[in-house]
């Protein structure tokens, strides 16, 4: 199915067409599946995001335009979408996206990179160049295949088996992990990958100003996936949302949960 992109713009949050947008959509959601409250995990992968964009601006001049407009193109018919991007930084020419991710499976890796390439390949139609890094904030994810393998023989095993780094990094060739933000590559075949600790994210902010109470989250999580939705507002999501679902993901960054 061949899809495209066109009447592509950047804008701010506060950008009128895009708040009516956001008022349809919270309006479509009103009499639907009400979806559940935010897991201290949730919670987290936000204030990582934040602490994270808070970082990146003592490195780079951020663009306030991080809602990205375009109409998709797709048998015959178009329709206007919206994405966020966690952070952009614009500097001669090249538009310098970022992904904001915490999460205790590399797992979380595979969507944000198809989703990335996604974002490329429709910025590429207002930049020459466009550079993608995600910066991966680990809550767990496991050592190593061995490590895996004897967390889902434990008593109390996840869902499904958490990849290791590793296997993620073997199987996604494209993706090049870095650990200086100034050794990124805008290569189109490429996305930069940082890595970061929960340690490193309490050092920024302080840790009585985060959600790390995970325990009950643990306990009673069901982290049941879902298909990803056809939805009007495209999202590679947050935190830990390599369990959850993409439209509530992308509920959640409209302010709509």
């Amino acid at each position: 199915m061949a899809v495209s992109y066109a009447r592509v713009r950047l804008t701010t949050e506060d950008d009128r067409r895009y708040r009516a947008f956001v008022e349809q959509f919270k309006l479509q959601r009103k009499n639907q599946k009400a979806i559940r409250p935010p897991r201290q995990r949730d919670i987290f992968g936000g204030q990582a995001e934040a602490a994270l964009r808070d970082w990146l601006a003592t490195h780079l001049t951020l663009d306030e335009r991080r809602i990205l407009e375009y109409e998709e193109r797709r048998n015959r018919m178009a329709q206007i979408k919206y994405r966020e991007l966690d952070a952009l930084a614009i500097v001669d020419d090249t538009a310098w996206v970022f992904e904001i991710k915490a999460s205790r499976t590399a797992s979380a890796l595979r969507r944000a990179v198809a989703q990335l390439n996604e974002t490329r390949q429709i910025l590429r139609l207002l930049f020459h160049r466009v550079g993608i890094t995600i910066l991966l904030v680990d809550t767990g994810i496991p050592a190593d295949s061995a490590a895996a393998d004897a967390l889902m023989a434990s008593d109390h095993p996840p869902p499904r088996r958490p990849e290791p780094l590793a296997e993620v990094l073997a199987a996604l060739p494209q993706l090049h992990l870095i650990d200086d933000l100034s050794l990124r590559s805008a290569a189109d075949d490429q996305v930069n990958l940082m890595l970061f600790s929960v340690d490193d994210i309490i050092a920024l902010v302080g840790a009585e100003n985060l959600a790390l109470d995970w325990e009950e989250d643990d306990l009673f999580d069901e982290e049941v996936e879902t298909p990803p939705s056809a939805s009007l507002f495209a999202s590679s999501g947050d935190d830990d949302d390599d369990d959850d679902n993409p439209l509530a993901a992308a509920l959640r960054k409209a302010g709509l949960s």
